[in-house]
């Protein structure tokens, strides 16, 4: 199972995509990661590293992985998390970003929950996963590159999520990898790998 954890700033990031010659706006991407940095400020992983190695982490899979050079997929994976776990909201990255890259960053954004509690919690996940099947191909492909980041490591994880969270990506976001041949064999790597977990 390959893991993509190669690029933690934007510098390496920016060194990589130079590297592998991809035909990708260096200067426009670099603008996206930037707004990035700047709503989700100090936020860290629960692992204690910066919030913004995901983000990369997320761009390594599409662009390293994948072979994606979409300019709005790859800003939209950057962007992601903004409006769930900032301030941001979808005017303000239409406002910098255009409306294609907000269409997809809405795509890939969970509502906050009905209600208090676990429970509410869960359905209105579960509600998000499952309304992803009508989403439009480049929202997917970020969605799974985002995925791709949160399961590759996922051993780090206590116990009891990583049962929940191996369950919950192949009940909802796996088949979402089947017509893409990229993830879907990367998918069917990582499965293998985690499989003591079913």
């Amino acid at each position: 199972m390959e893991v993509f954890t190669r690029w933690h700033t934007w510098d390496t990031a920016r060194a990589g995509i130079v590297a592998s010659g991809a035909p990708i706006d260096l200067d426009a991407l670099g603008k996206a990661v930037a707004a990035a940095q700047r709503w989700h400020g100090g936020q860290e992983r629960p692992t204690g590293a910066p919030y913004v190695e995901h983000l990369l982490e997320a761009l390594e899979v599409l662009v390293r992985g994948a072979d994606v050079t979409v300019p709005a997929v790859l800003y939209a994976a950057v962007l992601h998390d903004v409006v769930e776990d900032t301030s941001a909201t979808l005017s303000d990255v239409e406002d910098e970003f255009g409306p294609e890259v907000t269409e997809l960053v809405d795509w890939v954004t969970k509502p906050p929950a009905v209600g208090t509690g676990r429970q509410a919690k869960r359905a209105a996940k579960s509600a998000y996963l499952r309304r992803l099947r009508d989403a439009p191909r480049e929202a997917i492909l970020v969605k799974l590159a985002d995925r791709v980041s949160n399961v590759q490591t996922l051993d780090r994880m206590p116990p009891d999520f990583q049962r929940r969270y191996y369950a919950e990506t192949l009940t909802y976001i796996v088949p979402l990898a089947e017509p893409e041949p990229w993830f879907q064999d990367w998918y069917a790597s990582w499965r293998r790998h985690f499989a003591h977990l079913q």
